[in-house]
C-alpha cells in the first residue's frame, strides 16, 4: 500500500490565535514577542499582514517595529496555544490515530488506512482545513505527500489555507525546482556550504554526486540527499494525548553570554525546571540535549547520554555544561540557550548496578529534590534556590518553569 502522508501546519498560529481572542487587531499587521525590556523581545509569529512589511520570525522586536511602526505587538500566552494544539489534534484524530506533533502548531498525519473510509489525502486534507477553520477560526495549510518531509515541503509552499499536493508522478517538477534551503533540516550554515557546492535548490542536491556530499558533509549529506530524492521512509509516530516524548525548557537571555561561567548559571536554571518536570511525569531522561542560539541567529543542538537515567537537576545541568564544553566553540556571543531531557523511561524502570556508583546515596539526592518540590509548591519557586542562580540574578533570575514550549527534533534521538 503505497504510503499517504499529510502534514498540517496551523498558519501564523501564535498571532491568529491572539487576533481570534483580540478582533480588534486582526486587521493590523500584529506579532507575538517577548518582553523587550527583558530582552526576550524577539518575533514569534506574525500575521499576514505583518509579513508584507518583511518581518520574520526570530528578529528582535525592535527591528520589527523599525520596519513597521504601527505594529501591535502582542505577549505570548501559551496555555491559550495548547489548547488549540490539541483541539487541532483532536480533528486530526477523527481521521487516524497515526499522528507525530512536530512541534505546538504542526502535525504529521499518517492516512494510508484512513482512505478506505475517507478519500483521497487532498479530500482528507481539505475537510481537515474546512474543520480547523469552522470549529477553531483560524487556518491551515496541508500538504499530502508519500513521505514526511516531501508533505513538510507542500504545507509550507502554499499558505495560508491551501492544499498542497507532491506525489511520486509531480515532484521532479514541484519539489526540485525549490530552493535547497526549503528543505527540512537545511539551515543557514548547510545551505551556504551547498551552496559553494553550487547546489542551489533540491533538484541539485538530488542530483549531486553522493560521494562529494559525503566529502564535504559526511553522512548528514547522503542523508539530505535520500530527502531530496523522496526516499525518507520514517513512519509517523503515534503520540497518545499526554505522551510525553521529551521534556525540554529554552530561554532568550537578558544579555548576550561569553563565557562558559555564565552559561554554566543558565544550565543549572534550566534544568531545575527540566528535572522538575520530569519528576512530575514520573519519568526520567537518559540523554541531555542542549540548544543554542547565538546573536546572529544561528543555532545548534548537540546532545550525550547520562550513565543513569536520572531527574537530578544537578546530573543533567552538569551534563549539559560538559555536553557545551566539549562540543560547542563560542565564536559569536549567544542569545539563548536550551536544555531538554530526551530517551525517556518510567523512572521505576530497573538497572543494572555496578560497584562504583553510591545508589544509596543517589536515593538520598532523588528524596532532596522531592522535598525541594514541595517547598517550592508551597512558597513558590524563588523559596529555595541554588547558590550558583545568584552570580548574576539577571542573567538567571527568572521562573524557567513560566516558559516551557521547546521545539521538538524530526529524528528519533539515537539518530541525531
Amino acid at each position: 500500500m503505497e504510503r499517504v502522508i499529510l502534514h498540517s501546519d496551523l498558519n501564523s498560529f501564535y498571532a491568529s490565535v491572539e487576533c481570534l481572542y483580540h478582533p480588534e487587531i486582526r486587521n493590523f499587521p500584529v506579532i507575538v514577542g517577548g518582553d523587550v525590556e527583558k530582552r526576550h523581545g524577539i518575533v514569534l509569529a506574525k500575521n499576514e499582514i505583518a509579513k508584507k512589511y518583511g518581518i520574520i520570525t526570530g528578529e528582535t522586536v525592535l527591528e520589527a517595529k523599525r520596519k513597521c511602526p504601527n505594529l501591535v505587538s502582542v505577549k505570548p500566552d501559551y496555555e491559550k496555544y495548547l489548547k488549540f494544539s490539541r483541539m487541532a489534534r483532536e480533528i486530526y484524530g477523527r481521521y487516524t490515530d497515526l499522528q507525530e506533533s512536530f512541534g505546538i502548531d504542526e502535525s504529521w498525519i499518517d492516512c494510508s488506512y484512513a482512505g478506505r473510509l475517507f478519500g483521497s489525502g487532498e479530500k482528507i486534507a481539505d475537510e481537515i482545513r474546512k474543520t480547523i477553520y469552522s470549529e477553531m477560526g483560524i487556518t491551515a495549510s496541508v500538504g499530502v505527500s508519500f513521505n514526511k518531509i516531501f508533505a513538510k515541503l507542500g504545507s509550507d509552499m502554499r499558505k495560508p489555507n491551501f492544499t498542497t499536493i507532491i506525489n511520486k508522478e509531480n515532484y521532479k517538477y514541484t519539489a526540485w525546482k525549490l530552493p535547497v534551503s526549503d528543505l527540512l533540516y537545511v539551515g543557514r550554515s548547510t545551505a551556504k556550504k551547498l551552496h559553494n557546492l553550487g547546489i542551489l535548490t533540491i533538484g541539485d542536491l538530488a542530483n549531486t554526486d553522493s560521494g562529494i556530499l559525503h566529502d564535504h558533509l559526511g553522512k548528514w549529506g547522503i542523508v539530505l540527499q535520500r530527502f531530496a530524492l523522496g526516499k525518507d521512509e520514517s513512519p509517523v509516530k503515534q503520540n497518545a494525548e499526554g505522551f510525553v516524548k521529551s521534556v525540554g525548557n529554552s530561554s532568550t537571555l537578558p544579555r548576550d553570554v561569553n563565557t562558559i561561567e555564565d552559561a554554566r548559571s543558565v544550565f543549572y536554571m534550566l534544568s531545575e525546571s527540566v528535572a522538575s518536570r520530569l519528576r512530575e511525569h514520573g519519568l526520567k531522561a537518559t540523554t541531555v540535549q542542549i540548544y543554542i542560539r547565538d546573536n546572529l541567529l544561528q543555532s545548534c543542538e548537540r546532545q550525550a547520554q547520562l550513565r543513569y537515567p536520572s531527574f537530578l537537576s544537578n546530573e543533567i545541568a552538569e551534563k549539559a555544561i560538559e555536553i557545551f564544553i566539549k562540543k560547542y566553540q563560542i565564536k559569536n556571543p549567544i542569545r539563548s540557550l536550551g536544555v531538554r531531557g530526551t530517551n525517556l523511561v518510567q523512572k521505576d524502570k530497573a538497572l543494572q548496578l555496578d560497584f562504583f556508583t553510591d545508589f544509596e546515596k543517589r536515593e538520598h539526592l532523588e528524596e532532596l529534590e522531592y522535598a525541594i518540590d514541595d517547598i517550592r509548591r508551597r512558597y513558590g519557586y524563588h523559596s529555595i534556590q541554588r547558590g550558583i542562580i545568584f552570580v548574576d540574578n539577571k542573567l538567571t533570575g527568572g521562573n524557567p518553569k513560566d516558559h516551557v514550549i521547546h521545539p521538538v527534533s524530526y529524528f528519533d534521538n539515537s539518530i541525531v
